[in-house]
């Protein structure tokens, strides 16, 4: 496959005609991507910052069947989302991996045990399963030792799956690029081109180049999330979208700290919103909250005081015991949903928790807009779209078609645990045996300067990053192609001279650049991935 230079030189030497080009580099985007270039079509995606920079590496990491939306009675989304993720955990083992969720119940506490079993009963009809289980108190205590035990009665246990959300997109773009996609990060679509009104092209400016270069294309499928209603036409006779952004943050945890193996959830007492605390990457994550989000869509998003201590409130609940405060948490992440609402008045607004998370398009003669939908669906959400804006499915590869390749089954090294083998194939697939030989195989952890670090990274899988995964900042590498800056202390200030020794030569950067990508990292992570600074009290002289 050629490298992003190569591909950019192309592009801005002469116009070159896609048969679509997708604008939006997260799981939407990629998957239409995939759908696309495995169907045989010229596919150019772009992608104005980094691939999964947006909601797609900031998501609750589930890929689940909607419990709650069944609850609220969406059904057909239900049924499509438990669809799905079987598919994925049958297709990417490692990647997508089953997950047991407990969900206690208390006395005089909604959901009962008996109208959540209903309800669980009903789930493991659509997906067809039995992964439901009613556990007494001390069956539960077995699950989550320290749970609250004052009125406990017992609990309901299920099953769905747990991701990698910004993995989970790398490996999406690399079925793309296998099939023949281009797909480049930091390239923004300026303007789209028509003729007679309808789509001939698009403008691109590439962060690293001065001058902007046109693309030819019939379609242009515009998967960009919150960022969606930009690229439409405010003249437009199509109705528009009214994109809804709503925040959802999450606290990160050093696992020893809040020890789970399973994900538990309980109702919130302030809104009775499901709030969940689950084991991923070696740490606890706490989360998530539900609510408007007012900042500036160009910035990134960033935990509030107040979701600070909503979350606390619902752990202390729920651990009384694990004392858990402000100072033991390891990271932050914030996420902004893309909710397609029907509201058109603030002055008595939906709550945020009762909007729909059904996804909705908007055609406008070759311009296909997407917003809302979930993680799980992306795939269906992708062949909806191709099938939109082609006019049909007959130019689509079957709707059987897998996702990804299968890995190639490679003898374990003895210095790999078969968990960690699991992950590696699930994250790599094809490319694993090159990933292997990128660098050493020996754990990014347990050096005098950082600690001991959570997780199973190996020095091979950053050097690869580098080498093969579009890196252009250091936050690319440290958020999204690992997840150093969520996992290690500080956002692994003390692992960059580390990261420096085995990555400046492969990035080409000199000392004066690497100093710049540090500051510009550390600065960037205390601003949106760490918690706010209170501000002082102000006493009265």
């Amino acid at each position: 496959m050629k490298r992003r230079d190569s591909l950019l030189r192309e592009l801005q030497s002469s116009p070159r005609t896609f048969d679509v080009v997708v604008v939006g580099g997260g799981i939407t985007g990629a998957g239409i991507a995939r759908e696309a270039a495995g169907s045989g079509l010229k596919t150019l995606l772009v992608e104005q910052r980094d691939f999964a920079w947006g909601t797609s590496s900031r998501s609750s990491k589930m890929v689940h069947g909607g419990l709650r939306y069944l609850g609220s009675g969406q059904y057909r989304l239900t049924r499509d989302a438990v669809t799905e993720r079987q598919r994925l955990m049958d297709e990417a083992p490692g990647l997508i991996e089953p997950l047991r969720f407990i969900m206690p119940h208390f006395q005089r506490q909604f959901p009962g045990p008996r109208l959540f079993q209903i309800l669980l009963r009903v789930y493991d009809w659509i997906s067809r399963t039995h992964s439901r289980q009613l556990l007494t108190p001390g069956e539960t205590m077995q699950w989550v030792p320290g749970l609250n035990t004052e009125k406990l009665t017992g609990a309901s246990g299920f099953t769905d799956a747990v991701t990698d959300d910004a993995r989970l997109v790398q490996r999406v773009i690399t079925e793309a690029r296998q099939d023949g996609a281009w797909c480049l990060n930091y390239v923004k679509a300026v303007k789209v081109l028509r003729a007679e009104g309808q789509v001939s092209g698009l403008e691109l400016q590439a962060e690293d180049y001065a001058e902007a270069f046109i693309v030819n294309t019939p379609l242009i499928i515009n998967a960009t999330g919150v960022w969606a209603d930009r690229l439409q036409q405010p003249d437009s006779d199509e109705k528009p979208m009214t994109i809804r952004p709503l925040r959802g943050s999450h606290l990160v945890l050093p696992w020893h700290k809040l020890p789970l193996s399973c994900s538990v959830s309980l109702l919130h007492p302030d809104d009775k919103r499901p709030v969940f605390a689950f084991p991923w990457a070696g740490t606890t994550v706490l989360g998530t909250t539900d609510l408007d989000h007012k900042e500036s869509l160009d910035k990134e998003p960033r935990i509030a005081d107040e979701e600070v201590d909503y979350l606390l409130r619902i752990s202390k609940r729920l651990f009384p015991g694990a004392a858990i405060s402000r100072s033991d948490v390891l990271s932050t992440w914030a996420g902004v949903r893309p909710v397609v609402t029907a509201e058109h008045s603030t002055a008595d607004p939906k709550a945020p928790s009762k909007e729909s998370r059904e996804h909705a398009f908007r055609e406008d003669k070759g311009l296909i807009s997407i917003a809302g939908g979930k993680l799980t669906t992306f795939r269906l959400i992708a062949r909806e779209a191709l099938t939109r804006g082609l006019g049909g499915e007959e130019r689509l590869r079957p709707g059987g078609s897998p996702v990804f390749r299968p890995a190639p089954r490679l003898l374990r090294p003895a210095n790999i645990s078969h968990q960690n083998w699991q992950r590696l194939t699930g994250f790599y697939g094809s490319d694993l045996c090159a990933v292997l030989q990128a660098g050493p195989t020996v754990p990014v952890s347990d050096d005098a300067a950082s600690g001991s670090l959570p997780g199973q990274l190996l020095w091979a899988e950053v050097v690869w990053a580098c080498k093969h995964e579009d890196v252009k900042h250091l936050d690319d590498l440290m958020l999204r192609r690992t997840r150093l800056g969520l996992i290690a202390p500080a956002g692994g200030k003390a692992l960059l001279p580390l990261v420096k020794q085995h990555c400046q030569n492969t990035l080409n950067w000199d000392d004066e650049q690497w100093r710049s990508e540090e500051l510009r990292y550390l600065a960037l992570w205390s601003e949106a991935y760490s918690l706010p600074v209170r501000p002082e009290p102000t006493y009265a002289v």
